[in-house]
């Protein structure tokens, strides 16, 4: 309890899901997953302009995903992808999480600190690993569905990249004081690390102990 008696601040821990959790990017083998080889390669090779654009920095990622996202989830029922998010999530948090990371995240539970997933990743698999994971929320990128029920290829709001991932974990963190600790291995997570009271980035080969 506070002096004054109130509880004391909550602690939540946010990490970020591919690179930091993870040993690599996800949402390609996602799309190998739902397609297979050969349709996700003709789609890298039919968005290679805007990829190539994105990487030079002349294009926003948002465009660059979207314009892979057409071409491979582009009229598929959300309803039947799924059990697919579901079964990919569970392979991803079996077998591709680093272990130095994983024991981070649960030591934070341990403590009993609120965990939350912020990733610019699809939500649709993302929220399947958070909840095998134990985790308290997940904040990802939405993918749109019309009307029927089927998938556009567009994102539904913001890529949760960059100030994006500042704005949902402030919105979800509400009014109430919090310890912020935060996980990052990219610059799409400098805001969310910078909001912290503290903040962690990761580089490839570096390594965490299992408690701070």
């Amino acid at each position: 309890m506070a002096l004054d008696g109130a509880p004391a601040p909550r602690t939540v821990a946010a990490f970020d899901f591919d690179g930091t959790l993870t040993h690599h990017d996800t949402l390609v083998p996602f799309l190998l997953r739902v397609r297979g080889r050969a349709p996700v390669a003709r789609a890298l090779l039919g968005a290679s302009p805007v990829l190539l654009r994105t990487a030079a920095g002349r294009e926003s990622r948002r465009r660059a995903k979207e314009a892979l996202l057409i071409r491979t989830l582009r009229g598929w029922w959300l309803d039947e992808l799924r059990p697919v998010a579901a079964e990919f999530a569970r392979e991803v948090v079996e077998k591709h999480l680093r272990p130095d990371r994983l024991a981070r995240l649960r030591w934070h539970q341990a403590q009993g600190h609120q965990v939350v997933l912020v990733s610019a990743s699809p939500e649709l698999y993302v929220a399947a690993a958070g909840e095998l994971l134990g985790c308290t929320a997940t904040l990802a990128s939405r993918l749109e569905v019309d009307r029927r029920g089927r998938l556009t290829g567009r994102l539904f709001g913001a890529n949760v990249r960059g100030a994006e991932k500042e704005r949902l974990l402030r919105d979800w963190l509400g009014a109430a004081p919090a310890r912020l600790w935060a996980y990052g291995d990219s610059e799409g997570d400098a805001e969310m690390l910078a909001m912290a009271e503290v903040g962690v980035r990761l580089h490839g080969g570096d390594t965490l102990t299992a408690e701070p």
